[in-house]
């Protein structure tokens, strides 16, 4: 197996990148450290890089289309992680999860239809609901120690003849859970009984800890397959936000043909020459990496929990069983989210994603990116560790 140097500080200044070159202008300090928007501090697979570079040489990049080359590499790598057979007709395109939700809710709900979202979760599932003119009907998650549950008998309190959507994150953003078979099933069943289509964003699926596994959801059984959406992308996985690709798959013919009608309307169609290179390498050439990235990644977990149990024991984590996200319970430094979030930015001199932003039961958390150097993600603890010594 190639070694691969995760410890190497990578400056991304200088490259349009959103996680560090907007730190002076959108906050004023150019010295914090990063750990909020969720991508990773590492280069990516060499292998990914050479594909690219191959196809750039050819110096002409004009109309393209999808290659068989590249649903067979999806195909492998979801029936190799997965056990989930999926077919090509199966996939459909979007520049992105979020862009591929957004045309979802257009093309199976209409103004004033209802959608449900198990707060806290990821912050753009609410715009995109109210930007369709859809109501966001809010199905908190249940904390149970440390560790959140799908509230299902509140969940059937909530459902009206309004609600068309369900938005399941899974693996949970920013929580960290990975839903189990059991807990899957048990949602399926209730949204089947009340006629609610699922949409399963499962872009993090492969950032999963053992001995936790991914469950796909449209693959536990036909019924719920034909029930079902899936959106995933190698770019949580394969650090390749910025190609805007993703792949949403639907079994259900019908259901296709009403994505495809909304995608046409919106002018959404086909890919990208250095999106699908760099999706086919990943997929096709990118294990060796992929599997060192999640040893290093399972190393700064052990790290950085260990780190603030024996060291800032007032901050509280909530042990991730997927995604590169650590979830900070705070309640114990007494501040308010104001607070909260001005300590985080002017005395511990960090960039975290402020936890109000995925649901308002959640103003006292923060949600914390460890994805980057081990180098890094030790300064930054012990910049936080020091300024919650001096409070």
């Amino acid at each position: 197996m190639k070694e691969y140097n995760f410890d190497k500080i990578v400056n991304r200044k200088g490259s349009n990148c959103i996680k560090w070159d907007q730190l002076k202008q959108t906050y004023g300090d150019d010295d914090l450290i990063p750990l909020w928007i969720a991508d990773m501090d590492y280069e990516v697979a060499p292998e990914i890089v050479e594909a690219i570079k191959q196809r750039i040489e050819h110096q002409i990049y004009g109309y393209t289309f999808i290659p068989d080359s590249y649903y067979n590499a999806a195909i492998n790598w979801f029936q190799k992680r997965f056990q989930w057979t999926v077919k090509k007709e199966w996939f459909e395109f979007a520049p992105g999860v979020v862009p591929g939700i957004n045309i979802i809710i257009g093309a199976y709900t209409k103004p004033g239809d209802d959608v449900i979202i198990q707060t806290p979760v990821y912050h753009p599932f609410a715009k995109l609901i109210k930007d369709n003119g859809c109501s966001v009907i809010e199905n908190p998650l249940r904390r149970n120690g440390n560790r959140y549950e799908m509230d299902f008998e509140n969940l059937e309190k909530i459902i009206t003849p309004r609600t068309r959507l369900m938005i399941l994150c899974s693996p949970h953003n920013p929580v960290g859970r990975v839903w189990t078979k059991e807990e899957l099933k048990k949602l399926g069943e209730i949204c089947i009984k009340h006629n609610i289509l699922i949409v399963s964003d499962e872009i993090h699926a492969d950032i999963v800890y053992k001995p936790n596994t991914h469950t796909v959801f449209s693959s536990i059984n036909e019924e719920f397959a034909q029930n079902s959406i899936v959106c995933t992308a190698p770019n949580k996985t394969f650090n390749i936000a910025g190609f805007k690709t993703a792949n949403i798959i639907i079994p259900n013919e019908k259901l296709r043909k009403e994505y495809q009608i909304q995608a046409d309307k919106l002018c959404i169609q086909g890919g990208s020459v250095p999106g699908d290179i760099a999706q086919e390498a990943a997929y096709s050439k990118g294990e060796s990496w992929y599997q060192e990235l999640m040893k290093y990644l399972d190393k700064n977990l052990e790290f950085s929990i260990d780190f603030f149990e024996k060291r800032i024991p007032k901050i509280k984590v909530i042990p991730p069983e997927g995604t590169y996200l650590l979830w900070l319970d705070c309640e114990e430094l007494n501040m308010n989210e104001n607070q909260l979030n001005n300590f985080f930015i002017k005395e511990c001199k960090i960039l975290l994603n402020e936890g109000i932003i995925f649901g308002k039961e959640s103003k006292l958390f923060q949600r914390m990116n460890i994805a980057t150097s081990k180098k890094v993600l030790q300064e930054a603890l012990e910049r936080i560790e020091k300024a919650v010594n001096k409070l």
